[in-house]
């Protein structure tokens, strides 16, 4: 008697046939012979039978607590600066370091059962199920959070005119840019419409904003917040990192957010002991040796940065620092060695590997993938005209020249990183204009973005070193940010030299 079969079920594997491997061949130049094929049609029913199996198995997933509804998309009298992609009301714990504090998730960081965008048409209509770790360790410090900010286009944009839910305007000046990708989030806090949020920055996205936005903005370590359950741009330039309006939420966010992720995140080498920031930010800073580096000053395309940047660190002298200049030629190549990283990195991982890439170990976000997958395969026409651009340039240099430039671009990384370091010996951090030149105006159509807006910020990506952009003054009534550069790991100095100012600059107010 024939043995019982059960109900059907869709195979999580189709098996191609002997015309398509033949195809398949003939496109990847095999030469594979009659037999070889027929060898591999075989051979593919085993690997189909063990990927039949793994898709049966229950897949971790993230831990998601505290109630929740999915809110709401809010409309344009409600939105002012077009900060918000959606609100919602997550409360967390009863009590914690974050009671009482509002906050604004950047739109590519996953709330579980509210909407997420990226900035973009393609991934309108996922809802993830579950919640990035940084945003389950807001609740459970008892942060409350209200709604996803709106970011660029696949966070592909340091400007905030390319989110597909339109442009990002500046609280300070509704003609202007905010800065990007994390746009939404440097609004809403310089508006207070929130008490802090979340960023993220892979040339600058944090800073760039923080800078234009006249906030407080930290890219961390490398590695010192998780990224787990964001969607990746490039894994070894991916940072998560607070935005406030002060120095000390600065500390307090980060000191909740900092910390060892179970292994789930390959941007953590290691448990880190993270200290109590809020405490330590007022210890003062008399004695401490801050270099300001030449290089990043000669950057800049508007005297008046140079002016005011220069004048507010030589007030750190006040309470009783050494403030000296010093000179690092390598920092004019950063931008060099980031931008085939970046470039062939981003293409590798966001694009092609469908926001998370792969050859690492953690925890893979399998619902961002596939939702990023189908919109870019179903509606590649609606990706953004500055993507479409970005997706030739690193394919054609794929094709031509393979790995070779993005190779070259970790490999002098390691050059870079050294030279900070060994200047970081000396001195306790480098002070610099955060960016060249205020913010710009919007512009009216789809533009070319600009091309001198991240001199100083990029190259600390490529070596991860802890980079704090908080606001030196205004000229011509905008924003001037000051970036202060640390050690790794070292966030306690630069948080502490960012508080003394932000007290020497409150007191003359």
């Amino acid at each position: 008697m024939a043995e019982a079969k059960g109900p059907y079920q869709s195979p999580a594997v189709a098996c191609p046939s002997l015309a398509e491997l033949t195809r398949l061949s003939e496109e990847m130049k095999l030469q594979c012979t009659d037999d070889d094929l027929q060898a591999v049609e075989e051979e593919m029913k085993y690997f189909a039978s063990e990927l039949e199996r793994l898709s049966q198995l229950a897949q971790p997933s993230l831990p998601v607590s505290y109630p929740r509804i999915p809110g709401y998309r809010p409309v344009q009298e409600n939105n002012p600066y077009n900060a918000w992609y959606w609100r919602c009301d997550i409360k967390g714990a009863d009590t914690g370091k974050l009671a009482g504090k509002t906050f604004a998730i950047k739109d590519n960081i996953a709330v579980a059962g509210v909407p997420m965008m990226n900035g973009s048409k393609i991934l309108e209509g996922y809802t993830p199920e579950f919640d990035a770790t940084v945003v389950t360790r807001i609740l459970d410090a008892g942060g409350r959070i209200v709604g996803k900010a709106n970011c660029e286009h696949l966070c592909l944009s340091g400007s905030s005119f390319t989110c597909d839910a339109g442009p990002v305007r500046n609280p300070l000046d509704e003609t202007r840019t905010t800065g990007g990708s994390s746009s939404g989030s440097g609004a809403l806090v310089a508006s207070g419409e929130v008490d802090m949020a979340l960023g993220g920055d892979q040339g600058g996205s944090i800073r760039i904003p923080a800078s234009w936005c006249g906030i407080v903005g930290l890219k961390p370590t490398f590695g010192l917040v998780p990224y787990t359950g964001a969607v990746s741009n490039e894994t070894t330039l991916d940072h998560l990192g607070p935005m406030t309006k002060t120095v000390a939420d600065c500390a307090l966010l980060l000191e909740v957010l900092a910390g060892y992720d179970q292994g789930r995140d390959p941007r953590q080498y290691a448990k880190t002991v993270v200290p109590e920031y809020s405490k330590l930010i007022d210890a003062g800073i008399s004695g401490k040796k801050i270099g300001v580096l030449k290089e990043g000053f000669d950057v800049c395309t508007e005297p008046d940065v140079v002016e005011k940047v220069r004048r507010e660190v030589d007030r750190l002298k006040e309470a009783g620092a050494e403030v000296e200049e010093v000179s690092l030629p390598i920092h004019l190549d950063g931008p060099s060695i980031w931008t085939p990283v970046r470039l062939q990195g981003a293409y590798k991982c966001l694009i092609r590997g469908n926001g998370t890439g792969q050859f690492w170990k953690g925890y893979y976000p399998l619902s961002i993938q596939e939702s990023i997958c189908r919109g870019l395969y179903t509606r590649p026409q609606d990706i953004a005209r500055h993507v479409k651009k970005f997706c030739l340039i690193a394919e054609n240099l794929d094709r031509h020249y393979q790995n070779k430039f993005y190779a070259m671009g970790q490999n002098m990384a390691m050059v870079l990183t050294k030279a900070y370091d060994q200047v970081l010996e000396q001195y306790d951090v480098l002070v610099m204009p955060t960016l060249p030149h205020k913010a710009p105006k919007l512009p009216k159509a789809d533009d070319e973005q600009s091309k001198s807006m991240a001199p100083n910020t990029v190259p600390f990506n490529s070596t991860g070193h802890p980079a704090l952009s908080i606001n030196a003054g205004f000229s011509e009534g905008l924003p001037v940010g000051m970036q202060i550069v640390g050690r790794h790991f070292d966030e306690t100095t630069v948080l502490q030299v960012a508080r003394t100012y932000e007290k020497l600059r409150d007191m003359n107010k």
